[in-house]
């Protein structure tokens, strides 16, 4: 215990002191302030750990979407190029059935022509042939001939020799 006078004037002050009291009660204190600081700095950092955990579930979610974002677009591209191939491939089929389809049609009509030609030539010859046999019995002449067939018209030349 400690006894302390202090003058004021005509005041006089006794001031009466446990030091061991104040000691103690001066490191309640000091382990409140230092437990209030320590949890203080554990809430600090518990704030710290919550802001890093937060932006980390932030970060994989947002790189979760950008996956999924490219693995849809790339499905989607993926099928408008098979959408793409198969229109060209149908588009090369009917151009190719078309072409087909042409080609037929002009050979048959080549064809027709120039079976339309030797039957004209065959009609032709049957009449020459009939007046031959007919002119062959009247006659001793010879007939030489050649006949031409050309893409646009049929030629005979025909020689009557009397031997």
């Amino acid at each position: 215990m400690r006894v302390r006078f202090c003058t004021k004037g005509n005041l006089i002050l006794i001031i009466i002191e446990d030091v061991e009291e104040s000691i103690e009660w001066k490191t309640v204190q000091k382990k409140k302030q230092h437990k209030v600081k320590a949890k203080l700095r554990i809430t600090k950092a518990a704030v710290k750990i919550q802001a890093w955990w937060r932006g980390t579930l932030v970060r994989r979610t947002l790189l979760h979407a950008a996956l999924r974002a490219w693995i849809i677009q790339s499905w989607w591209r993926m099928t408008l190029s098979r959408v793409l191939e198969k229109k060209r491939q149908a588009a090369l089929i009917a151009y190719a059935t078309r072409e087909r389809a042409v080609i037929k049609l002009q050979s048959l009509v080549r064809m027709w022509r120039v079976h339309w030609r030797y039957c004209q030539v065959l009609n032709a010859i049957y009449v020459i042939q009939g007046h031959w046999q007919c002119h062959n019995c009247q006659t001793c002449a010879l007939l030489r001939g050649h006949c031409v067939v050309t893409a646009t018209h049929l030629q005979f030349h025909i020689e009557i020799i009397n031997s």
